[in-house]
């Protein structure tokens, strides 16, 4: 069972800018007593976030009359700082839980949140019982409700009943929250309908529709266009005609909330399931293929044409995948799962939550939308190299040459005939165009909606998915030339996360690991745990960088380095602990952590892998 907490800790109050689905209604904590309540600390651009979301969907079902979860939206970017943004947000991740605004990161430190997500659980008394950050807590908060639940049951300070989540109103439009689009053989049109969960083909027009592919409702069954079901499709990608002929199918699906690959037979509407278990990745990285049908994947994104494969953009864990459709085989292509920066030869590189895919049209270059380092990067002859981006805290809407300029979290790219390449700026709502040949970003549109993706058609019209604004806008002929191009100058900013402050020279980075309530670590197959440090800039870490298999490392933080952002990717191997027939589980967690260096600050830095913080 969880140890209970002995130093009894008083929740702190509830405040911030506004509430969402509730009504209209703000809530305190006296409001809530009687619940149990899992605070979750998220901002709508984390991946991790949203693994969470579908995480504690379950658990609102199963505990609705005893349970409420409280989202707080602590926002990274500044576009996530906007209350409109963040109740679209709220809708198109179908959210259905009071969220709380607190876009100056008041609550965050309030309740000494460090990493996106972090979670927090309160009991009926109002007691912080546990918290916990990063995803993958299923197990353990279950586990830990059923406690408080038979606690506070004996106690009398258990009230069942609904809680506060009031459903906002359903609107009317052809599309919600569109993803990404291709144009089919013919000129039609297919949408990955995001939020509807399903597909729409409309013809050349981009307005009317010609067929629906799946039955609305979140799921994840195979089937007729009328009964298969997706969940936030993404990416679509159209297969080469003798590869669809072999394969049996046409177009292939990121079903993205599903962590599955679909394949659609464009003249029937069938789907069917070309790869993933269904489970979300939980592993350790290899280079083997995988038969695809038995191999987890994280969170596919969007999905391209590359090298004789589909190459796949794995949001869930910063890589690059591959899918083969007639082997029907699948395996990592580039990245190691540390999500940041760092360019070279494949598959050693740092991603951070690719999202756009889109190939030149010689074939050559397969160009990267990474939006979590807001970065314009491309692979080329097996390397990966960025062509726009600075890091993972540094964004803004700067044109000029590409070692100046900057984006804001781009979920989209559109490579055009003449070498150029145009870049849905998703959250500074603009169609941006870097030129390869003159090293130089320029602002073709702006003033859009979260535009996700963009597509160049056989006629030459350029239309963008202009997600927030649930509809494809066609631009203007002539727009995205670089006669048309504008050149903004616009702020430039870092995400607003406080640094962790510590202390130059020696400093212990202590990686706390509880196995969830039930396991043990499990050695039989090697050591359990594995930690892998370095740092941006480098230079900040003078020792301590490198592989290892203790959570304790010491390192060395060199004084003159003003700051930077340490990477820390920490493992650890457990099974169940009296189980005759014990299930392996394999707990992986990435820490972004951006420092300042400061002569009075903290000698160590504690990070919490899994299990709960009691």
């Amino acid at each position: 069972m969880t140890k209970a907490r002995t130093d009894r800790v008083r929740a702190p109050q509830l405040r911030g800018r506004g509430w969402l689905n509730t009504g209209g209604r703000e809530l305190g904590l006296a409001d809530l007593r009687g619940k149990i309540v899992i605070l979750d600390f998220w901002t709508f651009c984390c991946i991790n976030c949203l693994h969470v979301l579908d995480e504690l969907r379950p658990l609102e079902d199963k505990y609705g009359d005893v349970l409420v979860v409280i989202g707080v939206h602590s926002p990274k970017f500044e576009h996530e700082r906007d209350p409109v943004a963040l109740a679209a947000a709220v809708e198109r991740y179908g959210v259905a839980h009071p969220v709380l605004d607190d876009p100056d990161l008041d609550m965050w430190q309030q309740y000494a949140a460090k990493a996106w997500p972090t979670l927090s659980v309160v009991d009926p008394e109002g007691y912080v019982v546990a918290s916990m950050a990063g995803e993958g807590h299923a197990e353990g908060l279950t586990r830990l409700i059923e406690e408080l639940i038979a606690t506070h049951d004996a106690k009398g300070t258990l009230h069942r009943g609904d809680g506060p989540y009031v459903p906002p109103a359903e609107p009317a439009t052809t599309l919600r929250f569109p993803g990404k689009a291709v144009e089919l053989p013919g000129g039609d049109l297919l949408v990955s309908d995001s939020a509807r969960h399903r597909l729409v083909r409309f013809a050349p027009d981009g307005e009317t529709v010609v067929r629906e592919i799946g039955s609305g409702s979140r799921g994840r069954s195979d089937g007729t266009a009328e009964t298969a079901s997706f969940a936030e499709p993404q990416g679509l990608c159209v297969l080469p005609p003798h590869t669809a002929e072999v394969a049996g199918f046409d177009v292939v699906v990121a079903d993205t909330v599903n962590h599955l690959l679909r394949g659609v037979r464009l003249e029937t509407g069938e789907v069917v399931t070309v790869a993933g278990t269904g489970r979300q990745w939980r592993s350790t990285v290899d280079d083997l293929p995988h038969d695809a049908l038995c191999a987890d994947l994280s969170s596919p994104w969007d999905l391209a044409w590359y090298d004789g494969r589909v190459v796949i953009a794995m949001a869930g864990i910063h890589q690059l995948w591959w899918y083969d459709p007639i082997k029907r085989t699948t395996g990592v292509y580039a990245g190691t799962t540390v999500e940041a920066l760092r360019d070279g030869p494949l598959p050693d590189v740092w991603l951070a939550q690719p999202s756009g895919l889109s190939v030149s049209a010689d074939g050559t270059r397969l160009w990267v939308a990474d939006s979590e380092t807001s970065a314009l990067r491309y692979v080329e002859d097996g390397a990966l190299h960025t062509a726009v981006g600075q890091g993972l805290f540094d964004f803004g809407h700067v044109d000029g040459p590409a070692g100046e300029a900057l984006m804001q979290h781009p979920l989209g790219v559109c490579a055009l005939p003449d070498g150029s390449v145009l870049v849905a700026d998703t959250y500074n709502g603009a169609v941006r165009r870097f030129d390869p040949a003159t090293d130089v970003m320029a602002t073709v549109a702006d003033g859009l909606a979260e535009p996700s993706d963009i597509v160049v058609t056989g006629s030459g019209a350029v239309l963008v998915v202009e997600s927030a604004a649930h509809r494809l806008t066609r631009l203007a002929p002539g727009t995205v030339s670089a006669a048309g191009a504008t050149t903004v100058d616009g702020p430039r900013r870092r995400a607003e996360r406080p640094p962790t402050r510590l202390r130059g020279g020696e400093v212990l980075l202590d990686v706390i690991f509880t196995p969830a309530p039930g396991q043990k670590l499990d050695d039989s197959f090697g050591p359990s745990t594995r930690l892998e440090v370095s740092a941006s800039p480098p230079e900040l870490l003078v020792e301590g960088a490198g592989v290892g298999t203790d959570l304790s490392r010491r390192l060395v933080l060199d004084p003159a380095v003003p700051g930077g952002v340490l990477q820390v990717v920490a493992q650890a191997a457990t099974c169940d602990a009296e189980a005759e027939h014990a299930a392996c589980h394999l707990t992986r967690q990435d820490w972004g952590v951006p420092v300042t260096i400061a002569e009075d600050a903290e000698a160590r830095l504690a990070l919490i892998l899994r299990g709960l913080d009691t």
